[in-house]
């Protein structure tokens, strides 16, 4: 877990914007459909995009601090390089008329530098017991599966002189006169143990380090860096997990998150309500938040999951 380990605890204070635009994610296959691809996402965000940045008013009639990120995953697969690919994702997005200030690297959600993170947030689950449950399914860090309710009851097959159990539907905690169930698997193990994290496990810690909640014994976890202009690396290990492309960016993390997406990735992002909602986040930086929210009068809903919002537009 990250937890401070000194009787005086410190948490180290990040820079925020007060909005994190998330301008999309690169996954292999849509790599493989080419730059076209790259420059019909561009623009259908480019709309969407500027209506974010419209909606992210503050008091006082004040510049909004909004930064723009860009997600790659090298985690579920490796394809090209940063030094081919990093280019490219910047010049589809200006022909757009967008800038990406800052590139995350989906592998860095799991691993930072020697930083488990996402074992670190795994750990910081607590699952919320559905009403009238007797602690009798394993616990997610156990079993590697979270839901947002009660699930159906095993069948078992009756013992002597008692009846069988009945089936019973699943049951959402939080449901508005009807549920909506979901049950996220977080992880998966190998045969030789090697834990493959999920995608929407990886998403939820995206989120945190984009909201500045995520901590190491206090310290920050996502710190950006700033390469040479044109020196990008060959191999994706050699790039570190959070790149500032624009010099002039306002900063990564934010006291909200608006991501235009996809429609494919509801579901995934449905699943990372699930996971922020059921997560004991960092109390200091939650703390840093909220004091700092109040002194720039910038609301800031209690409610992790309420700081991030989406727009998914209709396409692959």
């Amino acid at each position: 877990m990250f937890r401070e380990t000194t009787a005086d605890p410190r948490t180290q204070a990040v820079p925020l914007s007060h909005l994190s635009l998330e301008l999309g994610h690169l996954y292999m296959e849509d790599f493989e459909a080419g730059p076209q691809r790259l420059r019909e996402h561009f623009a259908r965000v480019r709309p969407w995009a500027d209506a974010a940045r419209a909606a992210a008013t503050v008091p006082g009639g004040r510049r909004p601090r909004v930064s723009t990120c860009f997600l790659i995953d090298d985690y579920f697969a490796r394809f090209s390089s940063p030094a081919e690919l990093v280019p490219l994702i910047v010049e589809e997005a200006g022909r757009a008329g967008l800038i990406v200030d800052y590139l995350a690297r989906e592998s860095g959600c799991a691993v930072t530098g020697k930083v488990p993170v996402a074992e670190a947030v795994a750990g910081r689950i607590v699952e919320s017991p559905p009403p009238g449950s007797y602690g009798l399914r394993p616990p997610a860090r156990q079993t590697g599966w979270l839901a947002n309710g009660e699930r159906s009851p095993v069948a078992r097959a009756p013992q002597a002189m008692k009846r069988a159990v009945p089936w019973e539907p699943p049951k959402e905690t939080a449901a508005r006169r009807h549920s909506v169930f979901l049950d996220v698997e977080l992880w998966s193990d190998d045969a030789d143990g090697h834990r493959l994290w999920s995608c929407p496990f990886l998403a939820a810690v995206w989120q945190l380090a984009r909201l500045g909640l995520l901590r190491n014994e206090g310290e920050a976890v996502f710190v950006a860096e700033q390469p040479d202009p044109g020196a990008f690396p060959e191999d994706w290990d050699e790039l570190p997990s959070l790149v500032r492309l624009n010099p002039r960016a306002d900063p990564f993390a934010a006291y909200r998150t608006a991501s235009v997406l996809p429609s494919r990735f509801l579901p995934v992002e449905h699943a990372v309500r699930v996971v922020l909602d059921q997560l004991d986040v960092d109390h200091g930086a939650l703390r840093q938040v909220a004091e700092r929210s109040a002194r720039e009068h910038a609301a800031v809903p209690d409610s992790v999951a309420d700081r991030v919002s989406y727009v998914f537009y209709a396409g692959p």
